[in-house]
């Protein structure tokens, strides 16, 4: 049985051109550079935060369905990772105002959207 490859025990998946070696994520069978066949990769996860906006108000709903707390402001924003590519991720912070160009994030797969956490000191040398 295939993993879905949007599930989180596949990893962060992505695809790689066999021609001209674009790395892309979400994984797509073809190239958006060069339109030439693409073979799925599992990317490494870890990067450095490229930019990032704040949600600070409930997306319209339906299909938005609030929390049982409500809704809570949260920051979207883009990885970068070292095969090149940047993910867009939710960034799951303690405190928004943390939040700076280059601190190093871990991505990983969720149910939908990835998501992204500090990278920690224990997990910078795994």
């Amino acid at each position: 049985m295939a993993t879905e490859p949007r599930s989180p025990a596949a990893g962060l998946q992505g695809s790689r051109c066999s021609g001209c070696a674009v790395t892309v994520c979400p994984p797509d069978d073809a190239c958006p550079r060069c339109g030439g066949p693409a073979r799925p990769v599992v990317l490494e996860g870890a990067g450095t935060l490229w930019t990032w906006t704040v949600q600070r108000y409930a997306p319209k709903s339906p299909p938005y369905e609030a929390p049982p707390g409500g809704f809570a402001p949260f920051a979207v924003g883009y990885v970068e990772l070292p095969e090149n590519v940047r993910v867009a991720a939710v960034l799951d912070v303690d405190d928004l105002d943390d939040l700076r160009i280059g601190m190093p994030l871990t991505v990983t797969p969720g149910s939908g959207v990835p998501r992204a956490r500090p990278t920690t000191p224990e997990r910078e040398g795994s």
